[in-house]
């Protein structure tokens, strides 16, 4: 069991470095399995998810090489045709991306339905549309994901999206990039890192153009055979640390950044009073005075991303005035509301709307990392409240921020981490 221990009180003072994005890089490394040669990855962050993701593509027969903590070579020539280890898919969402790299490698796949963070359903359907559109026979059995393609290979096809999904634009790019024809996705996502994976695969040899509109084309090639990439700062940890600065009263100055994959979080951020300026690769924010409400509703990109609700939250839940969130992606996102109004915050939820009246000061206590976000709007809350926080689960944290405890502690966070033997159970124990 990993705890944080927090003392607040602080404001954030300092520069933070921002890692590889977590999203591009949970999709980038499955479909280095398409490639028959030595792909060299850069700026890949260090963090339990991608860990996993090594160990899966070692366990299939995968050739991993780390040159250094954010610097790996994976060379997936003589990869074994098998089925990924299922203890090891249940732990990660992202594993689904195994599916459109193993039909597209092999012409079938057969993968664990994943598991990952746990803030309500989130269906596959759409992922199965696509691989249906572009030839290939999918069914859903005994806790299983099995795609199969015709004889000869995927024809490819045309998708038309019912919702705009990001891991179904991801995963269809990945399963059409080795096909024997063209695939065309429309009302696809257009977020940062679905451009990051079309730019990967396309350094290795693939044929994709459009990513970051809304209609992608992919046409098929015959191999791709590796070369060198380096995977774009991650958008949400640095929106993360820009909210902490915020909330905190602090200046920070936030490091290796695309400043224009920033802009909604940056509008709100300025809308709230906090000061926000702009360079070539970084932005600092910088707060003085109280905050002011404000209303957010969670889009597709361009929009105002869904995974940084929670972390704005807590800059509501100490604004002057009522903020409201809408959440229109997923259905049961707001489960952390309890745990800030544990700490003193003042949050009504109505199904998919959060009503957060601002209130003078949050309080430390024990509470729980629902998920990954979550677990980082906690942290967020445990630095400004008074007294000590206690975060349980925050393993959930570690699974998207690399290196966080360091990161914060250099901007002058009482911050620690703590370890312990997970308690059995009576029934276990018995």
């Amino acid at each position: 069991m990993v705890k944080y221990l927090i003392n607040g009180g602080t404001p954030l003072n300092g520069t933070v470095p921002i890692s590889g994005a977590k999203n591009a890089t949970v999709a980038i490394l499955p479909a280095t399995l398409l490639v028959n040669g030595v792909c060299r990855i850069e700026n890949v962050p260090d963090i339990s998810d991608v860990r996993l993701l090594l160990e899966i593509l070692d366990s299939m027969g995968a050739g991993i090489r780390r040159l250094s903590a954010n610097t790996v070579e994976i060379n997936c020539t003589h990869v074994r045709d098998s089925v990924a280890p299922i203890e090891l898919v249940r732990r990660i969402r992202a594993s689904y991306y195994l599916i459109g790299a193993q039909l597209g490698r092999f012409g079938h796949a057969k993968v664990a339905m994943p598991g990952g963070c746990n803030f309500g359903v989130r269906p596959i359907d759409q992922h199965i549309k696509g691989f249906s559109a572009i030839g290939a026979d999918v069914v859903v059995q005994n806790g299983y994901v099995c795609a199969t393609a015709p004889e000869g290979g995927l024809p490819g096809g045309r998708v038309n999206l019912d919702v705009v999904s990001v891991g179904a634009t991801m995963n269809i790019i990945i399963g059409a990039a080795l096909s024997n024809g063209t695939t065309i996705i429309e009302n696809a996502a257009k977020e940062p890192h679905i451009v990051d994976l079309a730019n990967f695969l396309n350094a290795m040899g693939a044929k994709i153009s459009g990513a970051g509109t809304d209609v992608i084309k992919i046409r098929g090639v015959p191999m791709m055979r590796g070369g060198s990439y380096t995977i774009i700062p991650d958008q949400i940890e640095a929106g993360t640390y820009m909210v902490a600065a915020a909330a905190t009263a602090g200046n920070v100055l936030v490091q290796n950044v695309i400043p224009k994959h920033m802009d909604c979080i940056t509008a709100k951020l300025r809308e709230m009073s906090a000061t926000v300026t702009e360079y070539d690769d970084a932005i600092r924010v910088e707060r003085h005075g109280r905050m002011k409400r404000v209303n957010v509703k969670t889009m597709p990109y361009p929009g105002f991303p869904t995974d940084m609700q929670s972390q704005f939250a807590v800059c509501m839940a100490l604004a002057q005035g009522t903020s409201l969130i809408t959440e229109s992606i997923y259905d049961t996102r707001f489960r952390y509301c309890a745990e800030l109004n544990r700490m003193g915050a003042s949050i009504q939820v109505n199904t998919k709307l959060a009503i957060i009246d601002g209130v003078e000061q949050l309080h430390g206590c024990a509470v729980k990392a629902c998920d990954l976000r979550a677990g980082a709007a906690m942290v967020i809350a445990g630095l400004v409240a008074d007294q000590t926080t206690v975060v349980e689960d925050a393993h959930y944290i570690e699974r998207g921020y690399e290196n966080i405890i360091g990161k914060l502690r250099a901007l002058g966070a009482n911050i620690r981490r703590i370890e312990t033997p997970e308690e059995r159970t009576n029934a276990a124990a018995g």
